[in-house]
């Protein structure tokens, strides 16, 4: 079966857990080309239910992400199914054996790729909405030498206990399920995956959203009928690669190794890049009150929320939620420019 991507053999990874991950790989596609002296590229990684081709979704509609200027790099998160995963590696780390992978593993297998492979010396821009915006944070503190400008979206420095407990709520619908096994189901466990795609839209909207019936908009009569395709839509996922990721949510910290030793606020000066940080104003779970905490303690970053009820789901590259891609689009013009 063909595919549509490339993939870097890393070898054996050393993780930040301290786990060896023998044979790790990374999926990623590239569009446009790298100039003469390699500062060009824009780092697009994954989102939680994301892959490259999910991310297409932002180079057709935000015109500043041009493949006629700029090298394109968009890197399939380790835990996506495509990157190594509980669903693809070998034992013994198969299925609910997979080591925890944290988004500097990410990030640090992400710069290998770049730099050992296609010959970048500066990123313009790394971006990404959600997970992927927690990456361009993780870029931004882990190479502040290598990043000229980063832009996340409905995202954050440093996962928030509030974040954390929401994500024990699909997980717990999940593992609910005799069919899970602990991980070492025969068949997908459906039950298990609906109630965790059931759980987790309430959350991916706002309030304002359901009150205002915008489910509507998606071509939902009812908000039964979006529940139902969010159940739908998780089937397609392994299971335990959901957990593996929400895994690496949950822990994320850009301060969480051994540059800053837990030392958030250093962490965030250190990030030198110029950095628009567009929150949701509903978001449920990436708020933009800790996005404006972390906008003080960055030296070349601005804080500019953008006002929907659509909630998290307004950056769905699949999604047309307002305005939300031209907003998006003229901050990263401003700042490939800058």
């Amino acid at each position: 079966m063909s595919r549509d991507y490339e993939v870097f053999e890393l070898g054996a990874v050393t993780l930040q857990s301290g786990v060896t991950l023998p044979d790790a790989r990374l999926a990623y596609k590239t569009y446009g080309r790298l100039n003469a002296r390699g500062d060009n590229a824009i780092v697009m990684p994954t989102f939680y239910t994301g892959t490259h081709v999910r991310n297409e979704g932002y180079l057709r509609r935000v015109p500043a992400l041009d493949a006629s200027r700029y090298f394109i790099v968009s890197i399939d998160m380790f835990g996506n199914g495509l990157s190594s995963s509980p669903s693809n590696a070998a034992p013994p780390f198969d299925g609910p054996r997979f080591p925890a992978v944290t988004l500097y593993d990410n990030v640090a297998c992400q710069h290998r790729l770049l730099t050992e492979t296609l010959g970048v010396t500066r990123v313009a821009l790394a971006l990404g909405w959600s997970m992927a915006g927690c990456q361009a944070y993780q870029w931004g503190a882990q190479f502040p030498d290598m990043v000229r400008a980063i832009l996340p979206f409905c995202a954050s420095a440093r996962t928030s206990a509030h974040n954390s407990v929401f994500l024990e709520g699909p997980k717990a619908a999940l593992l609910a399920d005799k069919a899970f096994a602990d991980g070492d189901y025969a068949a997908p466990p459906e039950a298990g995956l609906r109630a965790f795609g059931r759980v987790y839209a309430g959350w991916a909207y706002s309030q304002a959203f359901y009150r205002e019936r915008l489910h509507r908009e998606l071509g939902f009569e009812t908000w039964e009928a979006l529940l139902l395709d969010w159940e739908q839509d998780h089937l397609g996922w392994d299971a335990n690669d959901l957990l593996a990721k929400i895994r690496t949510w949950q822990h994320g910290d850009i301060s969480a190794n051994a540059l800053y030793r837990g030392n958030f606020e250093r962490a965030l000066g250190a990030i030198r890049a110029r950095a628009i940080l567009v929150p949701c104003t509903t978001d449920l779970y990436f708020r933009p009150e800790d996005n404006a905490v972390e906008a003080r303690h960055m030296p070349n970053a601005e804080l500019r929320p953008y006002d929907s009820p659509w909630g998290h789901c307004v950056a769905s590259p699949s999604r047309k939620c307002g305005d939300f891609m031209r907003f998006l689009d003229a901050c990263a013009s401003e700042l490939l420019a800058g």
